[in-house]
C-alpha cells in the first residue's frame, strides 16, 4: 500500500498530464484552429437551431466516462453546427466583436494557468498585467488617470457595479452608510435616465435596488440622445442630487448625448454622472473622432465593454469610477483570511467577484499586439467603413438609412415593416452575412453593427449587395 501511495504522490510531480490529456489539449487546439480557419466560408448564421441539438447534448447522465480526447472531439463536432460565426468579419449583429487571434491565444494560457485572481498575494503576475491593462485602458480612453477600474465580464456589471458606488456614494453625501444601514428608510436618490437607454444600466439599477420603473424617462431627440431642456426641467424637480445616466453609443443610432452641457447641468445640483458607454465610448481614444464625445471625461463613472471594440475574447469589460474609493468602498468584501497589501491594490476590491479567472489577460495581450495606434486605427477604420455602407445604401430605392451615422452603427429600413422584416429574413436565411434585428421609433430596422477586427470594405460590399438581392427577391 505505501508502495501504491508514493507513486501516487511522485508521478504527477514528474507527468502532470496523461498521454490522454495531452492528446485532449492538443485537439482543443488543433479544432480551434480549424474553427477560426473555415469562418470564411462556413455561414454567419447556425446551421442547427436548439431542438436539433438537444439529441447532441441532452443525454441521459453518463453512468462511465469516455477519454479525455474522445470529449473534446465529440463536443466539437457536435457543437459546431450550433455556433453563429460571431468571429467572422460578416457578421453584423448586436455589436460582437471578433475574439481577435492574439487574444484567444491568450485566453488559452489563462485557462491552463487556472490562476484565482482575486488577490496580488495569491496571483500576482495576473494582477500587475490587469493593474497594466486598467492604465493603458484609461490612457486610451483619455479618461483621468487615477480612477478606480474593475476587471469585469462585460458592460451590464460594468453598469450595475458603477450604479452601485454611485448611490452608496450619494447616499454618504447624506449622511447614510448603505454598509452599515442598508436600503430600508434611507434618504431618496431621484434616478434620470434617457428614454431610449440601453436595457443594461436599466438592469443595473433593478440590481442596485432603486427599480426600473422607478427612474424617470427624459425625452430624447431623433437620434436617440438626452433633450437637454427636458434634462434641466428633471434635474430641478429633484429634491435631492441625482444619479443620472448618459449613453454613449445609443444601440441603433450609435448618437452620444451631449455630455458637456449635461454633466455640468448636473454636477450644478450635486448629481452623479454615469456613462454607459459599452462601444462608443472607445471613439474617444481617436483623435479625430473625439470631438463627438465632447465633455465625456467629466463624468463620475463610465462602463466599457472589452469584448466589443477591443475585440478581447468573452467576457471582460472595465467598471470605470472616478474616485478609486468610491469603488472599492462598494466592491470590496476583504474578509480577515485576505492579506493587506500595500504595495498595490488587490483585484477583488474593485468587483462584485472574489474568485475568478484572469480575464483581463487577453485585452492586455490585444493592446500588447496593436498598440495604441493600432486600436486607434481599428476605432476609425470600423466608422469609416459605417459611412461607406451609408453611402453605398444612399440611392438604392427601398432600403433607406435611417440614422445618421456617427459611429460604427448603421440602421436600415425598407417601405414598410413587413417588407424590413422580409429582407431580413433573406439575408440571414441566405447566410453570407448577418445583421441583427432592431426596432427604432416605432418601426422595424435591420440593424448593422461594424466592429470585427477583421471586417473590410469587400464584406461591406458584400452585405450590401445580400440586402439588394434580397429586396429583388419574391
Amino acid at each position: 500500500m505505501s508502495e501504491t501511495r508514493g507513486k501516487s504522490l511522485v508521478e504527477p510531480l514528474l507527468s502532470p498530464l496523461s498521454a490522454d490529456e495531452k492528446r485532449a489539449m492538443q485537439a482543443a487546439a488543433e479544432l480551434s484552429l480549424e474553427f477560426r480557419a473555415s469562418l470564411e466560408m462556413m455561414p454567419a448564421r447556425p446551421d442547427l437551431r436548439p431542438d436539433d441539438l438537444l439529441p447532441r447534448f441532452a443525454t441521459p447522465l453518463p453512468e462511465t466516462g469516455e477519454s479525455a480526447e474522445a470529449v473534446i472531439r465529440r463536443l466539437a463536432a457536435d457543437a459546431v453546427p450550433g455556433l453563429h460565426a460571431h468571429a467572422a468579419p460578416r457578421f453584423f449583429g448586436y455589436v460582437c466583436g471578433g475574439s481577435m487571434p492574439v487574444g484567444t491565444a491568450a485566453d488559452f494560457l489563462v485557462s491552463a494557468w487556472g490562476q484565482n485572481s482575486a488577490s496580488a498575494k495569491e496571483s500576482p503576475s495576473v494582477a500587475v498585467i490587469e493593474q497594466t491593462l486598467c492604465r493603458w485602458c484609461l490612457e486610451l480612453l483619455n479618461l483621468p488617470p487615477d480612477c478606480g477600474v474593475g476587471v469585469v465580464t462585460g458592460g451590464t456589471v460594468a453598469n450595475a457595479q458603477a450604479i452601485i458606488a454611485a448611490r452608496d456614494a450619494l447616499l454618504a453625501r447624506q449622511g447614510w452608510d448603505v454598509g452599515e444601514q442598508g436600503l430600508f428608510q434611507a434618504p431618496d436618490i431621484p434616478v434620470l435616465v434617457g428614454s431610449d437607454a440601453h436595457s443594461a444600466p436599466i438592469a443595473g439599477l433593478r440590481y442596485a435596488g432603486f427599480g426600473q420603473q422607478r427612474a424617470q424617462r427624459v425625452e430624447t431627440d431623433a437620434e436617440g440622445r438626452i433633450c437637454l431642456d427636458a434634462l434641466d426641467r428633471a434635474v430641478k424637480t429633484c429634491v435631492s442630487p441625482p444619479l443620472v445616466i448618459l449613453q454613449a453609443g445609443q444601440i441603433n443610432t450609435g448618437a452620444f448625448d451631449p455630455f458637456a452641457q449635461a454633466i455640468s447641468m448636473v454636477h450644478a445640483a450635486g448629481g452623479w454622472v454615469h456613462v454607459d458607454g459599452a462601444f462608443g465610448l472607445w471613439l474617444h481614444a481617436v483623435p479625430e473622432l473625439r470631438h463627438r464625445l465632447a465633455g465625456v471625461d467629466a463624468a463620475d463613472s463610465w462602463a466599457v465593454d472589452l469584448h466589443k471594440w477591443l475585440n478581447a475574447p468573452y467576457d471582460a469589460g472595465l467598471c470605470i469610477v472616478r474616485d478609486r474609493a468610491d469603488l472599492v468602498r462598494a466592491m470590496t468584501a476583504r474578509g480577515a483570511y485576505l492579506p493587506e497589501l500595500e504595495e498595490t491594490w488587490e483585484p477583488s476590491d474593485s468587483t462584485l467577484e472574489l474568485s475568478r479567472r484572469a480575464r483581463g489577460v487577453p485585452s492586455y495581450a490585444i493592446i500588447r499586439h496593436l498598440g495604441a495606434d493600432g486600436v486607434r486605427e481599428m476605432v476609425a477604420r470600423h466608422c469609416a467603413l459605417a459611412e461607406y455602407l451609408a453611402r453605398q445604401l444612399d440611392g438604392i430605392a427601398g432600403l433607406n438609412v435611417v440614422n445618421t451615422v456617427v459611429s460604427n452603427q448603421v440602421a436600415i429600413a425598407c417601405d414598410g415593416d413587413d417588407e424590413t422584416t422580409r429582407v431580413l429574413r433573406h439575408v440571414q436565411a441566405n447566410g453570407k452575412v448577418y445583421p441583427s434585428h432592431g426596432v427604432w421609433r416605432g418601426q422595424q430596422i435591420i440593424r448593422v453593427s461594424i466592429i470585427n477586427f477583421a471586417t473590410d470594405r469587400a464584406d461591406i460590399d458584400l452585405l450590401v449587395q445580400e440586402l439588394v438581392d434580397a429586396l429583388n427577391a419574391r
